[in-house]
């Protein structure tokens, strides 16, 4: 399938399906015209990709991560032995920005309470 339609059934824009290629994270084949021939394990490839970037995960980790998962029962699992110590560094790290951000919304929120006039 052509990238557009690889992009309708990702929910992926095109130019991010380019970006993942880029990135080495998606391998599509070319057709005879060099045009982007996406199968459909293209297609749930990009759907990973996706999942794991939106739990936070860099393109560079989701490189070395996605070759060891596989979809069980309709959610992502490692499929090598290795690949839990990686997720739990990685998770150790967006906790770690977790409780920073949560630090700097606190002396925010400080901020402002000490310059709302109290009501009386």
């Amino acid at each position: 399938m052509r990238i557009s339609e690889a992009a309708e059934c990702t929910g992926v824009p095109a130019r991010l399906l380019r970006y993942y290629e880029e990135q080495e994270l998606l391998r599509p084949g070319r057709n005879a015209s060099g045009y982007r021939d996406y199968t459909d394990h293209d297609v749930e490839t990009a759907k990973r990709i996706r999942q794991l970037l939106d739990a936070g995960l860099s393109t560079a980790t989701i490189r070395t991560v996605l070759p060891c998962l596989t979809e069980r029962a309709g959610r992502l699992a490692p499929i090598c032995s290795d690949l839990i110590d990686d997720l739990k560094r990685e998770q150790a790290r967006i906790e770690a920005s977790i409780d920073a951000l949560t630090s700097s919304r606190d002396a925010i929120r400080r901020v402002i309470d000490a310059g709302v006039p109290s009501r009386l």
